[in-house]
């Protein structure tokens, strides 16, 4: 399975819904909660150079938003 990491905020709503279709899926990932972990908030910026939520790493593929065709090729839902 790949490894999912997930860059978020409390009042995001993209990260929500991204969040609900990993849950629905099946897919484990780890949460980062970029509002109080500011290492994490400088790993997500170097990652894809903004300042933005969702940022999801999917062995090392970066998606930034909520794109679930993306995010579905990827993981290879269907």
């Amino acid at each position: 399975m790949a490894k999912v990491i997930i860059y978020t905020t409390p009042t995001c709503g993209y990260c929500k819904m991204a969040k609900s279709f990993f849950k629905e899926h099946n897919v484990a990932y780890e949460e980062k909660n970029v509002a109080v972990d500011h290492i994490a908030a400088k790993e997500a910026m170097d990652k894809c150079g903004q300042m933005a939520v969702p940022v999801i790493d999917i062995d090392g593929t970066i998606v930034v938003g909520f794109d679930k065709p993306h995010l579905s090729q990827l993981l290879g839902i269907k």
